[in-house]
């Protein structure tokens, strides 16, 4: 937890591990994430004028959060605490920010560099506040969760938020050519090349992670030499990430149609072939995660109110797996599959959402009936805001007869419920309330 000043000039040890030796020591060295690194971006603006503001780095592991912030303060000759979730509380902040005041005075800047910010509570992100306000330390937070629902709202209000993107397989690729031929802190010295198979397959399996690719390179490298060959080949790289080849690839025509297969599966009420497909994208090295996004969006798409707890089944499988992570976050991915495909089916939600969606596009904004506006002003009631609302509570059964459309869309319908499953029972809910609304119309006409 001591304070420690960042110099280019620092010796890296060599038993320090591959990814480690090759973080890019300035911007020079940094490949990706060129939306804020290219020429006229905001960190490369930043570095060059020697810049520092709060941040929260918002990106998946391995995009060069934790690269970024030690690069910014670097250039603006800052020194720079990391402080960890894990293993650093309110005692360490205390001595840190004691150590922060004296180099203010001093003026000296301090970069506190909370990584993993979301897995703080809410009072201890509460912590930082009031020397982020007085600029006591410049925070730069490193989160792999969305900021907004993770890091509390005063802290964000003081914190510019920037989104890194996972490494491209061009980039991913680039690093591993890197780290081979570096000599001074890469494996240049090993002399030794990589054959095309076996990069094309470190890329893949990477999933854009520069310390997952840089770690099975390293550990690659070490098995080839001790079988003293000169080139890394498919083999040492399974045997380093311990994952066989499977045909499929994520960015060709073997993804699209493994996922189509396993949707299609889905739909067609196969749980044995949607296992199948599952474990096939999970096996050759998929992000679960994409499989779970899929299973929410076919939830809603193809199951929607025929079984609305099929959607809360999707989305807890998300956050299961996302909790527990692999190798056992399989099994609730693989109870959803099975519940999604058992389940009864029907896309009347989303053709409802498509028709509605056309006559937005069709009609434009039209304007919202004066009787379904607010009106919190005397000038809006005396313009008709809000005259003639029904509203439904003060009604027998809740029920009232009046238009919520615009008047151009009187009485279009777009969600016409199927006989599947528990939509059976809204389709006789509607006609029910349709009746009646007929009945209340017939009323009023006599």
């Amino acid at each position: 937890m001591d304070l420690f000043e960042l110099k280019p000039s620092s010796p890296v040890g060599a038993s320090q591990p591959l990814a480690e030796r090759m973080r890019p020591r300035g911007l020079a060295e940094f490949v990706g994430q060129d939306h804020l690194l290219g020429p006229g971006k905001l960190i490369r603006e930043m570095s060059e004028a020697k810049e520092l503001r709060s941040l929260i780095l918002w990106g998946p592991p391995g995009s060069g959060k934790t690269t970024l912030a030690l690069i910014l303060a670097r250039s603006a000759g800052a020194t720079c605490v990391h402080f960890s979730a894990v293993s650093s509380g309110v005692k360490d902040l205390k001595r840190i920010i004691q150590e922060a005041e004296k180099l203010h005075r001093l003026g000296q800047r301090t970069v506190l560099f909370v990584d993993e910010i979301h897995h703080f509570n809410k009072a201890q992100q509460d912590n930082f506040l009031p020397y982020v306000e007085r600029g006591t330390v410049i925070l730069i937070g490193a989160t792999t969760e969305n900021p907004s629902f993770e890091v509390i709202s005063p802290l964000l209000s003081r914190c510019q938020v920037l989104v890194l993107n996972p490494v491209s397989a061009e980039d991913i690729g680039n690093i591993v050519d890197r780290a081979l031929t570096d000599s001074q802190r890469g494996l240049g010295a090993w002399q030794l090349e990589i054959d095309v198979e076996a990069r094309q397959f470190l890329i893949h399996h990477s999933h854009g992670d520069c310390r997952v690719a840089l770690n099975a390179l390293e550990n690659a490298a070490t098995l080839a030499c001790k079988g003293n060959q000169s080139k890394i080949h498919i083999s040492h790289l399974q045997e380093a990430l311990q994952r066989k080849p499977l045909q499929y690839d994520k960015a060709g025509d073997e993804h699209y149609n493994v996922i189509s297969a396993f949707i299609k599966s889905l739909r067609g009420s196969d749980p044995d072939a949607a296992l199948y497909w599952m474990m096939r994208m999970i096996e050759a090295g998929e992000d679960p995660l994409f499989i779970a996004r899929r299973m929410i969006i076919f939830a809603a798409e193809d199951i929607g109110n025929a079984d609305p707890q099929a959607l809360q089944v999707a989305v807890a499988a998300k956050d299961a797996y996302h909790f527990v992570g692999l190798p056992e976050g399989k099994i609730p991915l693989a109870q959803a599959v099975t519940y999604l495909a058992t389940a009864p089916k029907s896309n009347a939600s989303y053709k409802a959402m498509q028709a509605a969606a056309e006559d937005v596009h069709e009609h434009g904004a039209l304007p919202v009936p004066l009787h379904l506006r607010n009106a919190p002003t005397p000038l809006m009631e005396k313009l008709g805001y809000g005259e003639n609302y029904k509203y439904a509570h003060n009604y027998p059964d809740h029920m009232v007869e009046q238009e919520h459309l615009p008047k151009e869309l009187k009485a279009r319908r777009y969600y016409a419920p199927s006989d599947s499953g528990y939509e059976s029972r809204i389709k006789e809910r509607l006609k029910s309330w349709e009746e009646k609304k007929k009945s209340l119309r017939d009323n009023d006409g006599s």
